[in-house]
């Protein structure tokens, strides 16, 4: 594959958790395997960013994000990448579209946690992600009604796959996207920057 890609056999579903992972926690690793089971996900990459373009402060160096994201999430069915600094792109949209330009056989979908989709409004290009691949939504703590109520939830209300039907999410063209409960994790990244554990 280019650009050292995970292998993809034709037609199957690919989960894609983009994210600073600055530093990587047990609420990553939860939201991906729960995301496997409730998707009905093939495979999940983790993208691990060069820096958040919404964020002001850079991350750790992209290594060291790296090392600790695959010392932590060892899954045979998970893949810890960093394609968005191999490919050279920055925002959401840009890597979803070449991405489906480098493995056209797969059918990606955009795994997100309920507190990314209240602010989504606000990514580049969000109507152009939600039509480009089916969303995943996952709740976690704190995040179920600001996420519910937001503008791209009310925006793609009739493209709203219900919960009960969410295996079949990445088998559908987008637009498409389903929101799922998952048991809690309160772990953040912030939190442990904060609690000093993760280099600032």
């Amino acid at each position: 594959m280019p650009y050292n890609l995970p292998f993809v056999a034709p037609g199957q579903v690919i989960g894609l958790l983009g994210g600073s992972f600055d530093p990587p926690h047990g609420g990553h690793v939860q939201i991906t395997r729960e995301a496997l089971k409730r998707f009905g996900l093939d495979q999940v990459w983790w993208l691990v960013s060069p820096g958040n373009p919404l964020k002001s402060r850079g991350p750790a160096p992209i290594e060291q994000r790296l090392q600790a994201a695959r010392a932590l999430m060892q899954h045979p069915r998970v893949h810890v990448t960093d394609i968005e600094a191999r490919i050279g792109t920055r925002y959401t949209a840009q890597t979803l579209e070449r991405l489906q330009q480098l493995v056209p056989q797969a059918r990606f979908v955009w795994l997100m946690g309920a507190d990314n989709l209240a602010g989504f409004h606000r990514w580049d290009r969000w109507q152009d992600i939600m039509s480009m691949v089916p969303v995943g939504v996952l709740a976690r703590p704190g995040d179920r009604m600001a996420a519910r109520f937001s503008k791209a939830a009310r925006v793609f209300d009739g493209a709203r796959l219900d919960s009960a039907a969410s295996r079949t999410l990445g088998q559908g063209d987008a637009p498409r996207w389903c929101f799922v409960n998952i048991p809690m994790n309160a772990q953040s990244s912030t939190a442990l920057r904060k609690s000093g554990r993760w280099p600032q």
